[in-house]
């Protein structure tokens, strides 16, 4: 083409960069690992950028499949070697990986191997997530703040049930976990000796976890309230995301069992600029730290942080994007997610995108979740008020659980949509949001609406902090 346009680019130079920009818009496309709510916030936010063409998701959802510019491909999320194959036959520029099972089965390693960038931290260092025993000899080792622990391997039940009861005969409560991966349910909390002595009889002799359970932590208690503190990494740098917050448990004032997350808002005020440079440091030295154990971070590195009266303490790290957190971030990062996952994912972060830039804005988003879930629930329900709700001003659905049916889009997982709100305060966000939630029914229309749960007082906390504080 420029050969063809000689004449006119010797006589029109600025054409040059008029075909220079038309070259780099839309000319890749990639590859979203994964099918869930979270997924789904990554694909809409790759699609933004000016650079992506198409944005291929497996195995995807219900929404992605309805989504302009997304195509799903029938391959499971675990299965490293059809994700390969499939980005070299689709020629993606960059494979994003949302969950962590992936992670930990080596997708990162193998595709480099097979030279395709792809964000996301290989298998040795997602082990910050895939063991929690591993997690907490690496605290220690470089000092990071963290409660007091000790790990056990399943032959030593006798010596950890003798441990619980030292803890408690010396007024300290703990926290029982299995080390190993366990789809977010593996950590235990009781609330008196007798049921910290049942959980450690669950995962070490009754094996409630399986292999997750092999070794197990038992740490102290922390008391304080907790943050999503979340940063891209190119192996170098923790470049620190605004901190969130979620809500595990299934009711309103969180009562009921956990679950993988009933809601979310971002920026959490909770996390104040003193501690925030805290945290940041801690975040910093644990890229450093995994690069000295040759185990070089890139990617999410997320954070658990309870907020004590001693500081910020780390409860864990995952080693991907937190669900929902990532449905109120995504929307409020003001820089190219593509760029900043293609520089991550390459090293070179603070050379190619120096500030990640954020939204002065607020988000929430509102989990809708099968009654039941997270205990037994039904599936195949047909999804009403999706166009409504994505009609509201400020407004986008996520989809987690949805799938594609002969008469329309139905339920097929525990926690099937979050409904995000942006908005420039908290308190309209989280209207928005509510708007969004109340239009959508799990039950056909003019009947009783009873086959969707929701929480009722996502971001009660982050209101009455702010109201106090003005």
């Amino acid at each position: 083409l420029a050969g063809f346009l000689e004449p006119s680019l010797i006589a029109f130079p600025w054409l040059y960069f008029l075909l220079d920009a038309m070259a780099a818009v839309g000319d890749v496309d990639v590859l979203v690992v994964g099918g869930g709510g979270r997924e789904h916030a990554i694909a809409v936010k790759l699609r933004e950028s000016p650079r992506v063409r198409h944005v291929f998701c497996a195995p995807g959802n219900g929404g992605t499949a309805a989504e302009d510019r997304m195509t799903n491909l029938a391959v499971g999320d675990a299965d490293v070697e059809r994700l390969v194959k499939a980005a070299l036959e689709k020629k993606v520029g960059l494979v994003f990986v949302g969950p962590e099972t992936p992670l930990v089965a080596g997708l990162v390693d193998a595709c480099d191997a097979a030279g395709i960038p792809c964000f996301g931290p290989s298998r040795a260092a997602a082990e910050l997530e895939a063991s929690k025993a591993f997690s907490k000899d690496f605290f220690a080792k470089y000092d990071l703040p963290t409660a007091a622990f000790k790990n056990f391997k399943a032959t030593d039940y006798d010596a950890a049930v003798k441990y619980v009861e030292d803890e408690y005969a010396a007024g300290r409560e703990v926290v029982v976990k299995a080390s190993g991966l366990a789809a977010g349910k593996g950590v235990l909390m009781p609330q008196n000796l007798e049921e910290a002595k049942a959980a450690v009889k669950e995962i070490m002799v009754d094996r409630a976890f399986g292999d997750a359970g092999d070794e197990v932590v038992i740490e102290q208690l922390l008391v304080g309230e907790e943050c999503s503190c979340m940063a891209f990494s190119d192996g170098k740098v923790a470049s620190m995301m605004l901190p969130a917050q979620d809500h595990k448990r299934v009711d309103d004032n969180d009562q009921g069992p956990n679950t993988g997350g009933m809601g979310a808002y971002a920026p959490a005020p909770c996390l104040t600029p003193d501690l925030k440079v805290k945290v940041q440091d801690v975040l910093q030295r644990t890229v450093e730290a995994m690069a000295k154990e040759g185990r070089t971070y890139k990617g999410v590195l997320y954070g658990g942080f309870m907020l004590t009266k001693d500081g910020p303490l780390l409860l864990e790290y995952n080693c991907r994007f937190g669900d929902p957190e990532t449905q109120v971030l995504l929307p409020l990062l003001a820089s190219d997610l593509f760029e900043v996952a293609l520089a991550c994912a390459q090293g070179e972060l603070m050379a190619r995108v120096p500030e990640v830039k954020w939204k002065d804005q607020a988000a929430a988003t509102v989990v809708c979740a099968a009654k039941g879930y997270p205990g037994s629930y039904p599936k195949g329900l047909p999804i009403f008020g999706l166009e409504e709700a994505n009609s509201v001003e400020g407004v986008k659905v996520y989809h987690a659980g949805t799938k594609q049916a002969e008469g329309g889009l139905v339920t097929s997982g525990g926690r099937v949509l979050a409904v995000t709100g942006m908005a420039d305060n908290f308190t309209e966000a989280l209207s928005r949001a509510y708007q969004g939630v109340d239009k959508i029914r799990f039950d056909p229309p003019g009947g009783e609406s009873k086959s969707l749960h929701c929480r009722r007082d996502i971001g009660r906390h982050a209101i009455e902090r702010l109201a106090t504080s003005s």
